[in-house]
């Protein structure tokens, strides 16, 4: 008797996977790892060429297949390999390939990863970018972090990036949201059925050994893929304003910036007078979390959950952020560190936690007991499962009642069509 074919799944990523190099690229790897659990046969696909950090999905028992854009060869592949999931990682790959897959493989659930929310992320650059200009005082950011969804809303609502990134989610089956707040604007203010939406955080296993103490760590740690605007946008801030303010108080004090893909201008930035080193990108990035005192992360700006904080708790190294960091990351727990939205706070909170051994001891528990209660790997990684099997067995009613989505479908996918045959004849005419 021949065995059941195993769930085909392929993943169309924006970029190969690089784990070591940001957040966006960890969660992937973590759902990937997730379907491996399961016995799923996968074939990961992009149209981008390998990064410098890429990881080996094959050694995983993964298969890598290159695309390319703007042609009629993915269709024959699509049509030959008839996963059973295919899940897009960013919208702008559901944008390129979602008429693709629903021609060839109409019953095929359409999963969208989204890591966070890009519209949003955008908006709120834009939003800070403003605030600069028309503001004498540069370090006070309380406003600026608290808005109500309705205010982000009305800052998302008339840009193009909103229109296209929502439309994307409304097309596909299933959503894979990192952020609880994110998954509140979508449903609140732009009216999407919650039931496409699903909470899917970073998940990690526990610790399995205990974490350095107090007297065996030093020094501050900022880390972060530079390419990624909201950690730049901070090295500057540190540079400019928050670490003098700190060193005013810890002259001895040294900070460690660790990021991949560091330009120029950031090496430009290193100087170990004032105790501000640029380290370039860590090989280990949980080991040297793991010997710092205290994880400096003051984002501006941003959107989804950050994998650094992450790292932070499973490495026990307090963290010192702004509500933009800790966004959608502790629910109603306490923070394992500081929260800020000042200069001036975050540096006066950054020195207290770093020389302050029972308060330092006590956040970092907290930080075991929020990665427990949040971001169990087991718990979240079954509830994924579940909600894709889920609508795999019901996706004929669930496509009937998503009919905005199924309207978009018609229309936009349709432009999508011909533009992308349109270029297609083009490259061949060259």
């Amino acid at each position: 008797m021949s065995q059941p074919r195993a769930t085909s799944v392929l993943v169309i990523g924006y970029v190969w996977p690089e784990p070591r190099s940001s957040a966006a690229s960890g969660h992937v790897m973590q759902i990937l790892e997730t379907f491996l659990q399961q016995g799923w046969d996968i074939t990961f696909s992009s149209p981008a060429g390998p990064g410098e950090h890429k990881a080996d999905l094959t050694e995983l028992g993964i298969r890598e297949v290159p695309i390319e854009l703007n042609n009629s060869s993915f269709d024959t592949f699509v049509s030959e390999l008839a996963p059973d999931i295919v899940l897009f990682d960013q919208f702008m790959m559901e944008e390129q390939f979602g008429w693709r897959v629903e021609k060839h493989c109409p019953n095929a659930l359409r999963v969208l990863e989204t890591s966070d929310l890009q519209s949003l992320r955008h908006a709120r650059h834009h939003r800070l970018k403003e605030r600069l200009k028309s503001s004498d005082d540069a370090n006070d950011f309380t406003q600026l972090f608290a808005p109500a969804l309705r205010e982000e809303f009305e800052l998302m609502a008339d840009t193009d990036l909103a229109r296209r990134e929502i439309a994307a989610l409304y097309r596909c089956d299933v959503n894979l949201m990192i952020s609880e707040v994110e998954i509140e604007l979508l449903v609140e203010q732009f009216n999407m059925p919650r039931g496409v939406l699903h909470w899917c955080p970073l998940m990690v296993d526990p610790p399995v050994a205990p974490p350095k103490p107090f007297e065996d760590r030093a020094h501050f740690l900022s880390i972060g893929n530079f390419r990624h605007a909201p950690n730049w946008d901070a090295v500057l801030w540190m540079k400019t304003t928050l670490w003098p303010l700190i060193r005013a108080q810890l002259p001895t004090a040294q900070l460690h910036i660790y990021g991949a893909y560091t330009p120029p201008k950031a090496t430009a930035l290193h100087n170990a007078a004032q105790g501000f080193h640029v380290m370039n990108w860590a090989e280990d990035a949980l080991q040297v979390m793991s010997d710092a005192r205290l994880c400096l992360a003051p984002l501006r700006f941003g959107a989804g959950i950050k994998g650094k904080l992450v790292d932070a708790m499973l490495c026990g190294t307090p963290s010192i952020t702004t509500p933009i960091g800790a966004e959608a990351m502790h629910g109603g727990l306490a923070w394992p560190g500081a929260i800020a939205c000042t200069a001036q706070a975050l540096a006066d909170h950054a020195v207290q936690l770093y020389q302050d051994e029972a308060l330092w001891t006590a956040s970092q528990a907290q930080g075991e007991r929020l990665l427990a209660q949040r971001y169990q790997r087991a718990t979240h990684g079954a509830a994924l499962i579940d909600k894709l099997n889920e609508h795999r067995q019901y996706l004929p009613q669930l496509r009937r009642n998503n009919f905005t989505g199924s309207m978009l479908r018609h229309h936009t996918l349709k432009s999508t069509q011909y533009m992308a045959q349109w270029i297609e004849e083009k490259n061949r005419a060259r």
